[in-house]
């Protein structure tokens, strides 16, 4: 499938932290399938995954993933206070994200430059933990959740791809309660955001969680059985 072209680049670059500095990359792969599931702020997209993972998959936060890339790597950190200053920092020196967000969803630009430099840090990442997952339990669904998989043109890593939607107007709400926003504040953070209706013409699933708990359940749980029932053959490069 689509990402273990990525693995055998990955492979040679990690075996060292995994096997050694004399071993060769490790080179069986697994027949875990690799779901991106995606959607627009505030769609439930992080309730979705949580559904996935009560359910057995295994999840890969990107937003985790960057937090800890921003708290941990100095190269990542450096390269964004050295883009946007220090003025988005708090007095701790840690980034302030909140003040990070205001300054990208109000210009296109920023936002670009924020994405071209995290984006590679944080896909390597995203890799390096699916390939680990590969390693530790060979078989299994290891689903990311990631808000920029189709803009960034990361859906073409995956096996399958999931997409979240729910109706405008509840999204809407939910990101004013969320984040605590005024409403033209939310209507800026949605539009800048590339149009669902794009999202789920390359879905292979979608979920819309406009209605209950129970019909968004009830929906993540079909769409687990169907990914379950797909055999992937086993892979094994020499």
């Amino acid at each position: 499938m689509r990402i273990h072209v990525h693995f055998e680049k990955l492979a040679a670059q990690i075996s060292e932290d995994c096997a050694g500095v004399n071993a060769s990359p490790v080179c069986y792969y697994g027949i875990m399938l690799h779901v991106g599931l995606t959607g627009n702020i505030a769609s439930g997209k992080s309730h979705t995954a949580q559904l996935f993972a009560e359910l057995g998959a295994y999840i890969i936060d990107a937003d985790v993933v960057v937090h800890e890339l921003l708290a941990s790597n100095a190269k990542t950190y450096e390269k964004i206070v050295g883009a946007f200053g220090e003025e988005i920092l708090r007095p701790d020196r840690s980034i302030n994200r909140r003040k990070l967000g205001q300054i990208v969803f109000s210009d296109t630009d920023k936002r670009a430059l924020l994405n071209n430099l995290t984006h590679p840090d944080v896909a390597a990442e995203i890799l390096r933990r699916i390939f680990e997952l590969e390693q530790l339990y060979r078989t299994g669904i290891v689903i990311v959740d990631a808000a920029l998989i189709v803009e960034t043109g990361g859906n073409k890593m995956y096996d399958r791809l999931i997409v979240v939607t729910c109706d405008p107007l509840l999204q809407k709400s939910r990101l004013i309660t969320r984040d605590h926003l005024t409403t033209e504040e939310a209507s800026a953070r949605m539009d800048s955001q590339m149009a669902i209706r794009e999202k789920l013409k390359l879905a292979d699933y979608t979920i819309d969680t406009s209605g209950t708990l129970k019909q968004t359940q009830e929906q993540v749980e079909v769409i687990y059985r169907d990914l379950l029932a797909q055999d992937l053959p086993k892979k094994q490069h020499g």
